[in-house]
């Protein structure tokens, strides 16, 4: 029961994160959110084009920190963690890709 709860918090954070971060840009079709689960952290990962990403990340990081500190509030009140990431447009694998590939098995 607690696994159905938690999985829907994350799609809820999901959407609430792409729908703030699709009003912000220029291109909304291009957003895309990954999920990435675990069973204390959970890693959101944003696409978006190259020309958009200075808008969420914003001056001097500005919105992309006040994204995180909603998402970071939502998930404290359920006893999880998250974590905001912003994909590169040009780069191939995300953050969570690479921390796995670099894991031996």
């Amino acid at each position: 029961m607690i696994y159905i709860i938690k999985n829907t918090l994350g799609d809820n954070m999901r959407d609430f994160l792409e729908y703030i971060v699709k009003n912000l840009v220029d291109n909304p079709d291009d957003v895309k959110v990954n999920e990435v689960g675990g069973t204390q952290t959970t890693i959101l990962e944003v696409c978006l084009n190259e020309a958009d990403t200075g808008k969420v990340i914003g001056k001097r990081g500005k919105n992309i920190e006040a994204l995180r500190t909603l998402l970071s509030a939502v998930a404290s009140r359920h006893k999880t963690r998250v974590r905001l990431e912003v994909i590169e447009p040009n780069k191939t694998k995300s953050v969570a890709q690479e921390a796995n590939e670099s894991v031996p098995v």
